[in-house]
């Protein structure tokens, strides 16, 4: 179905716009620490920050420029517990031309927002991008069937529904057939792909062509070229 193929596409592009998020307030960053002066700095207040569902602490610090400027700085870094004690002495980097520009020398400090847009960019981008990878390794299986594989006449049996794939509350339907291999009377039952109406009536006659491997007909593709194509 086409929205599942879109939804593949639409957390692709996410992921990878979040990507390109994370690589440029990196190399952002970068540039900051480049220029950027030193200076201590003391922390002379926890700044309380409220949410929903918790509440996290922010560091006010002040410090004082090679110039001689008195800054106070506000961390948009904020965590529970807090990370800093009041009175606490810390390392500052800062922009010369624009002292207010500042950042607490830590890790999460400098490196946070990057780390979340990155995770949540890399985990976007694996959903979407496999799920393409998916569908074009099953229909290029398919296809290969198509082509190679060993038409069979497999007796159809029933219609039933996928209750294993479900779309805005509605499972698909599956064509089932079987069929028994001469050579080793095993019985296989095929199943169609998912198919988002119900086919019955489409279904005029007592066989369904399967495309099988001869070497497993465990691996197979129904013939269903014979339905009519859903537009909507």
């Amino acid at each position: 179905m086409k929205a599942f193929s879109i939804f593949n596409y639409v957390f692709s592009i996410i992921g990878a716009g979040l990507l390109a998020g994370a690589i440029y307030l990196y190399v952002d960053k970068q540039a900051f620490l480049e220029k950027a002066e030193t200076t201590q700095g003391t922390v002379i207040e926890m700044v309380s920050k409220r949410s929903k569902d918790s509440t996290t602490y922010s560091p006010v610090v002040s410090f004082t420029t090679k110039a001689g400027q008195e800054i106070t700085y506000t961390s948009s870094t904020s965590s529970n517990p807090p990370s800093y004690d009041v009175g606490e002495n810390v390392e500052i980097f800062y922009d010369p031309a624009n002292p207010h520009d500042a950042e607490i020398n830590g890790f999460f400090s400098l490196w946070l927002g990057v780390i979340i847009l990155g995770f949540i960019g890399i985990v976007f981008f694996l959903i979407g991008s496999l799920g393409v990878l998916f569908r074009y390794l099953k229909k290029k299986k398919v296809q290969n069937l198509l082509e190679t594989g060993k038409p069979i006449a497999a007796k159809f049996t029933q219609v039933q529904l996928n209750t294993n794939q479900t779309l805005n509350g509605r499972n698909p339907f599956q064509i089932l057939s079987q069929w028994q291999d001469p050579k080793t009377d095993e019985l296989y039952v095929f199943k169609s792909e998912s198919i988002w109406f119900d086919p019955t009536e489409f279904v005029k006659t007592d066989t369904v062509r399967v495309f099988i491997d001869p070497e497993n007909p465990a691996k197979y593709t129904m013939d269903t070229s014979f339905l009519p194509k859903l537009k909507n």
